[in-house]
């Protein structure tokens, strides 16, 4: 190939690859019909920590969740089989997240729910990590990271399953 045609060939990929960032860094973009908005909520609550705030705050489990988007190995879930009315809270900043009437078996070995408390509780990011696509779901007032969102729910409710860390929730059992 001549030197015109390896530089319109590098150009046309350098544009490519901007494009793509341009729409990776959007604010308000959807996937599968679900709004993204791979942006923090702003809010007058906001909880921000430093890293050895939130250390010792948090249990090792829940800051290598929470804080290091790590992951709980299926099936071993504290609340997995929690069959107890209440609601789920966020283990970083007591945030109301879901509530035991939402929660449903999925079958995956993680808590699984049909919808939040109130959807302004969680935001939502693009992760691309590990060579998939998925949405993150974060907690909207202190940024941890709490599961995954994916499409497979139950159909008679949402058909959205909120795929939860347990480490990453503390639950809060209703008075009778």
């Amino acid at each position: 190939m001549n030197r015109t045609v390896i530089a319109v060939v590098v150009v046309l990929g350098l544009a490519l690859l901007a494009f793509a960032q341009s729409r990776r860094n959007q604010e308000n973009i959807t996937y599968n019909g679900i709004a993204v908005e791979n942006k923090s909520p702003e809010r007058k609550d906001k909880v921000v920590l430093s890293d050895e705030e939130w250390k010792e705050k948090l249990t090792t489990a829940q800051y290598k969740i929470l804080r290091r988007k790590g992951t709980e190995a299926a099936f071993c879930s504290p609340f997995l089989d929690n069959h107890k009315i209440g609601v789920y809270r966020c283990a970083g900043c007591d945030l109301p997240l879901f509530a035991t009437d939402a929660k449903f078996a999925s079958g995956t070995g993680w808590p699984a729910f049909f919808q939040p408390v109130e959807r302004k509780n969680l935001w939502l990011k693009m992760d691309r990590s590990f060579g998939m696509t998925r949405l993150e779901i974060l907690c909207s007032r202190c940024d941890g990271h709490l599961g995954h969102l994916f499409t497979d729910g139950p159909k008679d409710e949402t058909g959205l399953r909120y795929c939860i860390n347990g480490e990453s929730l503390n639950f809060k059992e209703k008075k009778r």
